[in-house]
């Protein structure tokens, strides 16, 4: 239907002629509304002085045009209304010749019963019509009588109403009407979920495409997400605009329609203009790997630390997305990507993030300098310190509680722990150490959040020994060991003691070469720590690496001397104690730098 509708009394046909040409005007998928549209309406009301009312459909085509007098316009009926959780699929845009653009009662009430995507107002600005100004109102869910909730936004310049991401606030309050429709809560049901993987390249050291896009499906499980379809585009190298092409990003788009889709999930970086564009084409939320990362560090921190360290990394990943007077909208949504223990809302203006990132470093430094003091005693103490490190899901977690007979949260999913765990570890020689679970590693772990977890890390810095566990049931465990050794290097951890623990090894066949092989590797042993497997072997290997760094010997201490066997006390680990005729003879373990003070008093070792 090519039509002019509504009160055309007193216009010229030149007029009803160019208002038909606006039919074959499209606006761009995902845009309330294309500029040259907004100045052409402006343009023809200023001629005019009536109002004009024009229908567009989710695809950007123009169904209806009519015209209606200085004030008021009547809205033609709206066929195939959609079911109860569903806005009708129309957003209506009309003028205002009186220059204002904020909507009036009449505009709040055709929006609720017409359910419109968007009432969208455009105040006519005369003489120059190029400054005119764009407000829009939307349904933005139900109150507790369930009556329509309308909020109103605006207003706008020309330029700034292009850059709002409007299919992308329809998906998320057709979600919410859905769910409160369904009397079901948005915040804990799963979103649909697609995710994108681009070869260009890029993955190294044995990993393909396919690999990297199972480990995404893994972490966006491990948020809650329910993944319901991959795709890969392989290019020569990142399209800057749309990192996998306009062409795939308009196939994805439709496919996001057909599908319902609430969220996608790209294994790659993007930058802050690739993800803006993405997602005013696609219509729904678009998150990189890095920021499904952070999402999961924010629904694990637990401690004070990890929350202020997760926080930061969020801030400083968001630092550059920040749009401005960009319409978000976070608040209505929530789900994966939004979530975080502080400010989180990219509403927030750059100043106030800074001055939040520098109280939070100031606060994490401070963590850091606790650390760093409870460490000294230790040191001064000479308790060894021992750090699980590896890749995520490896089972740090349940060999640490097998090792020391603890309960931490231990579970078969990526980044189940994120605060550092420390429990006293007796090792087979009386001697008590310290053995800290840390967070794992992953390839390609963001840099954001190595440098805002540098205190946490330091932990492994300064460790006596390490304990790489390995989960070599996993068909990728030699790539994910190079990941970690990786990582190990960026915080200069690379040249500590190491034990490797080849974990998992139930799950492999007892006979099999690999298992033969691995037994076989220098300073590791194989185990399995959920069943037990080669527990004892491990505690021995520990007891081996460390007793390296400290001599065993039999001292008598003359009791004119019982200051030196008090010191001995202080200074290391006493094994034995024998109180004979000339003196107490006592068998320790010491620093081999501490043995000059007490050299004349030796009679065995």
């Amino acid at each position: 239907m090519r039509e002019i509708l509504g009160n055309k009394k007193g216009i010229r046909d030149s007029v009803l002629n160019e208002l038909i040409t606006l039919y074959d005007m499209q606006v761009p998928l995902g845009q309330l509304i294309s500029p040259e549209l907004a100045l052409k309406l402006a343009d023809i009301t200023e001629f005019i002085n009536r109002e004009i009312s024009l229908y567009i459909s989710r695809s950007g085509q123009i169904t209806h045009i009519a015209i209606g007098g200085n004030d008021s316009v009547e809205l033609p009926a709206i066929e195939g209304r959609r079911g109860a959780g569903r806005l009708s699929g129309v957003r209506c845009v009309h003028t205002h010749p009186n220059g204002n653009s904020a909507l009036s009662g009449v505009d709040f009430s055709a929006l609720k019963n017409n359910k419109f995507d968007a009432m969208v107002t455009i105040g006519v600005t005369a003489p120059d019509y190029t400054q005119s100004e764009i407000s829009f109102g939307m349904i933005v869910g139900l109150d507790k009588d369930e009556q329509f909730v309308c909020e109103e936004y605006g207003p706008f310049s020309l330029a700034e109403a292009e850059d709002i991401n409007f299919l992308n606030v329809v998906n998320t309050i057709e979600r919410i009407l859905d769910k409160q429709v369904s009397s079901s809560s948005l915040a804990v049901a799963a979103e649909k979920t697609i995710i994108v993987g681009m070869d260009w390249g890029q993955i190294k050291g044995g990993w393909t495409v396919e690999d990297s896009l199972e480990e995404l499906k893994q972490l966006a499980d491990t948020a809650g997400a329910v993944v319901i379809n991959r795709f890969i585009q392989r290019r020569a190298k990142p399209d800057p605009a749309f990192f996998i092409g306009k062409g795939k990003v308009q196939e994805l788009a439709l496919y996001a329609q057909q599908e319902n889709v609430d969220l996608c999930i790209f294994d790659d970086e993007l930058s802050p203009a690739q993800q803006r564009n993405i997602e005013q084409v696609m219509g729904v939320r678009i998150l990189d790997r890095t920021a499904l990362i952070l999402d999961i560090f924010a629904q694990r921190a637990r401690t004070n630390e990890g929350k202020l360290q997760v926080e930061l990394a969020q801030l400083q990943y968001n630092l550059p997305r920040i749009m401005g007077k960009g319409l978000i909208l976070s608040r209505l949504g929530g789900g994966i990507g939004t979530r975080g223990p502080g400010e989180t809302k990219l509403e927030v203006d750059r100043r106030r993030i800074r001055d939040r990132i520098a109280f939070i470093k100031d606060s994490i430094e401070k963590v850091r300098a606790v650390r760093t003091l409870h460490r000294a005693n230790r040191s001064k103490n000479k308790v060894p310190s021992i750090s699980l490190v590896g890749y995520t899901n490896a089972g740090k977690s349940t060999l640490l509680n097998t090792l020391t007979q603890s309960d931490i949260y231990a579970k078969d999913q990526l980044f189940a722990t994120l605060d550092p765990t420390t429990r006293q570890l007796a090792l087979p020689d009386k001697r008590e150490s310290i053995l800290t679970d840390t967070v794992g590693f992953i390839q390609r772990l963001p840099h954001q959040l190595v440098a805002a977890f540098r205190s946490t890390l330091e932990e492994v810095v300064e460790s006596d020994l390490l304990l790489h566990v390995i989960d070599v049931s996993h068909e990728l465990y030699q790539e994910q060991s190079d990941a970690v050794y990786k990582v190990l290097e960026q915080i200069g951890a690379q040249d500590k003691p190491m034990i490797t623990v080849f974990n998992k090894i139930d799950k492999l066949p007892s006979e099999s070469a690999l298992t033969q092989r691995l037994a076989q590797q220098e300073n590791s042993v194989c185990i399995s720590a959920k069943s037990g497997l080669g527990i004892t072997e491990l505690l021995t290997l520990i007891a081996e690496n460390l007793k390296l760094k400290s001599v065993e010997v039999t001292l008598l201490i003359p009791y004119t001397e019982s200051d030196k066997a008090a010191k001995l006390h202080a200074l290391g680990t006493v094994l034995e104690q024998n109180y004979q005729e000339n003196g107490t003879l006592i068998k320790v373990r010491l620093a081999a730098e501490q043995l000059d003070d007490f050299e004349n008093f030796i009679v065995q070792g």
